[in-house]
This record gives structure tokens, C-alpha cells and sequence, in this order.
């Protein structure tokens, strides 16, 4: 039961790899696939952040949303980085190409499916 005024909420299970080896001027796939009991809205997003090895802050690098890939114009990846997820197969996945040694950090996948 939901308090008045609140719609049910139903999560979503977000997997990817727990860790992932790349060699510096290799490509890497950063995996992300995603499963809710609930059908896929058009309205999905899925951010991808960036938390250098060593630092605390994180950096958001890739955002998908209304149906089209934004990469961030901002930072090291914005020329590396290609979208190959597909939302309608539970699919967030991106490439990261040409690695270099500053690539070495952690990497989030956060998916949220409005309402």
C-alpha cells in the first residue's frame, strides 16, 4: 500500500562489471544492463559517472535521454567515449576508447525509469 498521493514505486536492478582490465591505447566496453518489473519509459536516463582513482569527487560523463546520447563536452573522455547501449533491450553500455593511464578510477551506471 502507498500513502495517499504517492504512485508505487518499483526498482530498478542495475548490473554491471564488478571490474574491468583495459590496456592503455586499447578500447574497453563498460557494461550496463538494467531490469525492472515495470515496462521501459520513454522518459529513461542513464548517467554514467567517473570517480578518479585517488579522489573523492565524481564527474558525470555520459547522460541518455529522450531517446538520444549526450557525452559531455567537458573532460578527458568527451572525444573517447561512444554510446552503444539500447534502452529497449535493458542495454546502458558505453565504449571508452583509446585508454590512457588517467582512466583508471571508478565507473557508475545509474538508470532511472520516470514515473
Amino acid at each position: 500500500l502507498s500513502p495517499p498521493g504517492l504512485s508505487p514505486v518499483s526498482p530498478i536492478h542495475v548490473y554491471t562489471q564488478r571490474e574491468v582490465y583495459g590496456t592503455v591505447g586499447s578500447r574497453v566496453t563498460l557494461s550496463c544492463s538494467f531490469w525492472s518489473s515495470e515496462w521501459i519509459s520513454e522518459d529513461i536516463s542513464i548517467t554514467w559517472h567517473f570517480q578518479a582513482e585517488g579522489t573523492r569527487d565524481s564527474i558525470s560523463i555520459f547522460h541518455y535521454a529522450k531517446g538520444q546520447p549526450y557525452i559531455d563536452d567537458v573532460g578527458s573522455f568527451k572525444e573517447r567515449m561512444e554510446w552503444v547501449g539500447n534502452p529497449r533491450r535493458k542495454d546502458g553500455s558505453i565504449v571508452i576508447h583509446s585508454l590512457e593511464p588517467t582512466d583508471n578510477g571508478t565507473f557508475t551506471c545509474d538508470v532511472k525509469n520516470p514515473p
